[in-house]
Parts: structure tokens; sequence; C-alpha cells
């Protein structure tokens, strides 16, 4: 399998006040292949989001410290300016927030939100991105795509905001895809909806994903393989199944304590069968 991503030695420290800083993320190793699902499981506040933050350079030099190698396919993004970020995010990296209610905005239509996106990385006519944002929005499961086109956020479910989210993320045909706890803030019935749907958008389109989540049992229905975090560092990583059957480090068997074992077992089945 050919590496997408490199990671080596991340650290991210967040600026205090006077000298103090806060050590987010302390030397963080890892690979990501081609049509590969990496997930990263750790409990609240132990470094993932910073390094989804860390990997778009969405983190300014007065915000953090951010050192170590990122390499995307080969080119190495710390090095990189903004201007050159800019043209990376949405087409190379792309993120679908951990919350689409903050994400999208209360006062476009659904299908602006989304051609905004596409006008921003194509030089195409508006009308152009809007029809292409028609598709987006069919690809990840609307039928009802003219009356989702001409709807606002708040006029949404959970779920459906979910899925607008990941049409933007998605709308460029990026190679790896950062999903923030997609499944989060849904009901059951609609965290499984939107589990299926990234499975079989990752499926059709080979696209790498990295999978952050808490819970095993989303870990389980996607995952490859999983790196367990905590405090700021890797204490575990391996294939799900090892990991799930076999986990050495005590933060990986105390997440999966508070799992359902019949969903994830349920998963891992399904997942060894397809």
């Amino acid at each position: 399998m050919q590496v997408l991503l490199r990671v080596k030695d991340l650290n991210v420290s967040y600026r205090g006040t006077g000298a103090s800083q806060h050590d987010a993320v302390q030397n963080v190793s890892f690979e990501i292949g081609e049509g590969e699902v990496l997930g990263l499981m750790g409990e609240s506040g132990c470094g993932k989001t910073s390094i989804a933050l860390a990997l778009l350079g969405l983190l300014s030099v007065e915000q953090a410290r951010v050192s170590g190698s990122i390499q995307f396919r080969g080119e190495e993004l710390l090095a990189k300016d903004a201007r050159a970020l800019r043209a990376i995010r949405g087409t190379g990296i792309s993120l679908a927030f951990q919350e689409p209610e903050l994400a999208l905005s209360p006062v476009m239509k659904i299908r602006d939100q989304v051609a905004e996106v596409i006008h921003a990385h194509n030089d195409c006519a508006w009308e152009r991105c809007r029809a292409e944002a028609e598709l987006a929005l069919a690809r990840v499961g609307f039928s009802d795509v003219r009356r989702i086109c001409s709807a606002y956020a708040h006029q949404l479910s959970g779920g459906q905001r979910q899925r607008v989210v990941l049409a933007q993320a998605l709308a460029c045909k990026p190679a790896l895809l950062i999903a923030d706890e997609p499944a989060a803030a849904l009901d059951a019935r609609s965290q499984g909806e939107i589990l299926a749907l990234l499975g079989k958008l990752q499926r059709e389109s080979r696209i790498s994903i990295l999978l952050i989540s808490h819970a095993p049992e989303v870990q389980a229905t996607l995952a490859d393989r999983l790196m367990v975090m905590a405090s700021g560092r890797i204490v575990e990583q391996g294939p799900f199944e090892q990991l799930y059957r076999n986990p050495s480090h005590a933060c990986t068997q105390a997440m999966l304590r508070t799992a359902a074992p019949a969903s994830v077992a349920a998963d891992m089945d399904f997942e060894m069968v397809t």
C-alpha cells in the first residue's frame, strides 16, 4: 500500500499567558495509506482535534507552535506558506467538522454553501458550481436534492446537516478526509446512517479517512487500523481486531469497557465478511 500521509514526531503546543504553554500533542508519528481508514480514538481533551488542525495548517503561529514533519504525497506541509496550504485544503485533504450546526451558515441556502467550496477551488462559472453542488448532495444520499438545495441549515435535521457537511468536504474529491466525530451529536439511527454512508463513499472512491472518534463502536464500523491517544501521546496502535481482542494499554482497556460489546462484535463480523 502506497503511503499518502506520513506524520513524524508531531508536536503541538498552545501558547498561554506569559511563558506558559500547553503541550497538546507530543511526538506523534503515524502513516495513512491510500484507500485506508485509520481510526484515532481517545477521550475528550487528549489532542485528537489538535492533530486534525495541524494536518490542515489551521493553527496560526499566534495560537500554537507546531513542529515535526507532515508529509502529504511526499511534500512537507509544514514548509508551505498559507497560500499553498489553502490550495491543498478541500482538494487534497478535507475536514468534515464535528458540529455541523456551527460549520454551516444560517443565512445561506444549502446549495450555495456547497457551491462556495467548489468555486473556491475551481475556475468555473457560479452556475456550474451550483450544478456540481447538486451532484455532491446527491452523492451523500439525498433523494430530494431540490428541496435540500433551497433549504437553510435550521430547516434540516441533525443527520441531514451532517450529510451537507460531508458533501462540502467531498465536493472537490480530496484524497484524504478527516472525519472529526462524524456521528457524535446524532441519535442512534442517524449515527448508523452516517457511518454506513461513509463506508459506502469510501469503498466507491477509495478515499483515505482519518476517523476521529472516542467511541469503539464507531471505529469498529470503518477503521482498518486504530491508534489510541492519551494525554497528547499515541499509547497503542494496530489492526482494530487485534486491539479489540487483546488491548495492552490501560487506556485502551478502559475505553473498550465502555463500549457495547455486542455492537462492536457485530460491526467487526460485518467488516470481516464483506
